[in-house]
């Protein structure tokens, strides 16, 4: 699966489009589907040669064959929803506190200690209100991709803050709720991809201020001519991901005119690559420190630089 959120958001679109729901009786058992979400596809197996399914078609075998209190919840839910932006390998299904846990390969079964409450359907089928499951993850996965979940749902418009708060409260002193909240406050609908919001957590745990995602910068007329991913508008400093997952924006982000045109305007600009991010934070963070700095006693020209809309 790609990184790009909005690519991520569109999926329950292009599923609900997929046509009808295919005969019980034709639905491959799970046990016959390889399912590679890293890369967005869907497989048969050798041994299979029908058609190949798509991820309903994976749902609803797996819960034909799982408790009938099953029902879809975790990264499967997220995906459903729109935020599904951590890849998986497995189905991921809930069942009520209590109910003998399904051992079946490529299924991941999760015990729930809150009640279900109110279910929500998606697609023909039974899933874990959205809200409800964006903290679940935002409890159990690691602190980035925990971000990046809950980045993906405000920007999806699946959850919003105060929904998202209210679950919160609904999770009170379960495991990971301390990690839940701490995330929680800092995420932001604005963000476009994992990495950006990687890009973010790094600074946040580096004690850096916070930088406005996707900041618009404006000519002296107001109009906005670019937008930095993460933007300090006072030092007027931009720190911008340029990785794998930008290769169809790398174009208009390392084009020299608009380098050129950013540096006019007073602004410096970093550059993030995959290995400044994963493999030498500590440095990434040390030049960002640096660079605010050197740029606070920087004033900004009359006209001014506005965050981009969530919308926008």
């Amino acid at each position: 699966m790609t990184d790009l959120y909005d690519a991520a958001a569109a999926l329950p679109r292009l599923l609900r489009g997929a046509g009808p729901p295919r005969p019980t009786g034709s639905l491959p058992p799970p046990a016959a589907v390889r399912w590679e979400s890293a890369t967005g596809h869907l497989h048969r197996s050798r041994s299979a040669p029908q058609a190949r399914p798509d991820l309903l078609d994976v749902v609803r075998g797996t819960l034909r064959v799982t408790p009938p209190a099953a029902v879809v919840a975790h990264h499967t839910a997220a995906q459903l929803h729109g935020f599904g932006v951590v890849p998986v390998r497995s189905v991921h299904v809930a069942v009520p506190g209590g109910t003998p846990v399904p051992q079946r390969r490529g299924v991941t079964a999760h015990e729930s200690v809150l009640p279900f409450g109110d279910l929500t359907e998606v697609c023909g089928l039974p899933c874990l209100p959205a809200p409800r499951t964006a903290v679940d993850l935002a409890r159990t996965l690691p602190r980035p991709d925990a971000l990046a979940i809950l980045d993906a749902a405000l920007r999806s418009g699946a959850v919003t803050v105060e929904t998202l708060t209210a679950e919160l409260v609904r999770h009170d002193r379960l495991r990971g709720i301390r990690q839940a909240r701490e995330l929680a406050a800092i995420a932001s609908p604005l963000a476009e991809c994992r990495q950006e919001t990687h890009l973010r957590l790094v600074l946040h745990d580096g004690r850096l201020p916070a930088p406005a995602p996707q900041l618009g910068v404006t000519d002296e007329w107001g109009v906005e001519r670019h937008r930095t991913d993460l933007g300090y508008l006072r030092q007027r400093v931009g720190v911008e991901y340029d990785g794998i997952a930008h290769l169809d924006r790398r174009g208009s982000r390392l084009d020299p005119r608009r380098h050129d045109w950013l540096t006019r305007q007073g602004w410096t600009i970093r550059y993030v690559s995959d290995d400044d991010l994963y493999r030498r934070p500590d440095l990434l963070v040390a030049a960002v420190r640096a660079t605010l700095t050197r740029r606070s006693w920087w004033r900004p020209r009359p006209y001014a630089e506005v965050p981009r809309s969530a919308t926008g």
